[in-house]
């Protein structure tokens, strides 16, 4: 295997965007070089394209896909926004890339809630040796001043096989209000 090198990108070249029903397969091919993250189908990544775009987002660079968060809202909580994966390329972590994602959508989905329904929480579930996601939802909650509380979600004996770890659920909010 070859090392990747890390070459810092400009911000002007990195493009945060809606994925697009084109984009599944190299999410897909994203998310199989970024672990600890499970893999899902080909499929899933499609859906995630195609049905929740406006939840999700993806960085661009010179047209190829460095990161990528998907989410979306559960139909019993439409105020929370659930944040299933983030997936930054290993060429570009080290840049901040997942922060300004998660920036991007959580304004993205403020601004274009239907019917008014404000954002309340974002939710994510994290297992703990996923260092690097427990300190960007940390950091992210102290970078907007709201609240984390974390607890287990999913046990190791929840996944079948005993081959996941547990899963512990963080939660950020309330979110404030916007007039």
């Amino acid at each position: 295997m070859t090392a990747r090198v890390l070459t810092p990108v400009s911000p002007r070249q990195i493009v945060l965007r809606m994925p697009a029903r084109r984009d599944g397969a190299a999410l897909h091919d994203l998310i199989a070089h970024c672990p600890p993250l499970d893999l899902n189908s080909r499929y899933a990544y499609l859906l995630l394209c195609d049905h929740h775009a406006d939840t999700c987002v993806v960085a661009e660079v010179d047209g190829r896909i460095v990161g990528a968060i998907t989410a979306y809202f559960p139909p019993t909580r439409p105020d929370t926004l659930f944040v299933w994966q983030v997936a930054v390329d290993p060429s570009m972590q080290g840049q901040r890339l997942a922060s300004q994602m998660l920036d991007s959508l959580i304004e993205r989905c403020i601004a274009n809630r239907p019917g008014g329904q404000p954002l309340r929480a974002v939710e994510a579930t994290i297992s703990p040796s996923n260092i690097a996601s427990r300190k960007l939802f940390t950091s992210f909650a102290v970078r907007h001043g709201v609240e984390i509380v974390a607890g287990l979600h999913f046990s190791a004996a929840d996944f079948g096989n005993g081959e996941h770890e547990e899963e512990w659920l963080y939660r950020l909010g309330p979110w404030p209000v916007r007039a």
